[in-house]
């Protein structure tokens, strides 16, 4: 079986929320450091240079076992409320490689339109765990960035 080089996911979601809040929950570190890991992963942000041409590094550590695998990219694009991108690339040599994500936000009436895409996913990883990852990842977005508590609670 041939197997192509490189996968691609994409996903899209509406979320009960302003697009400013969904921006910037790309953009903090500690907001990336709760939602972007999986269930059963701990994440942590090394780096977080959120400009374009900027770095940043992070490392998810599976809870269970204690293993983690670290990461890290540059921003290469950023248009406030509107479009992020970013490259990503794994320290495992193993898993050799560019991937290239993009996030485009929209205003809805309900809240915010979001659309990611994930390009380069190295073959040694099947495309629908990166699915089975991001759509974690984005219900733990929604939990973040839904909830409208106001101030002093």
């Amino acid at each position: 079986m041939n197997h192509p080089a490189s996968g691609t996911v994409r996903l899209h979601r509406v979320l009960r929320a302003p697009v400013e809040r969904v921006y910037r929950a790309f953009l903090d570190a500690d907001a990336k450091a709760r939602w972007l890991p999986p269930y059963g992963f701990l994440g942590k942000v090394h780096e977080n240079d959120a400009r374009v041409g900027g770095r940043y590094r992070m490392s998810f550590t599976n809870f269970g076992t204690g293993s983690s695998h670290s990461f890290g990219g540059i921003y290469t694009e950023l248009v406030p409320n509107e479009r992020i991108g970013y490259s990503d690339r794994f320290d495992d040599p193993n898993l050799p490689g560019e991937m290239r994500v993009s996030v485009i936000l929209k205003p809805v009436a309900c809240g915010t339109e979001l659309h990611v895409v994930q390009e380069g996913i190295p073959a040694a990883i099947p495309t629908e765990f990166c699915y089975l990852g991001w759509q974690e990842s984005l219900e733990q977005l929604a939990r973040l960035v839904e909830p409208e508590i106001p101030d002093g609670q």
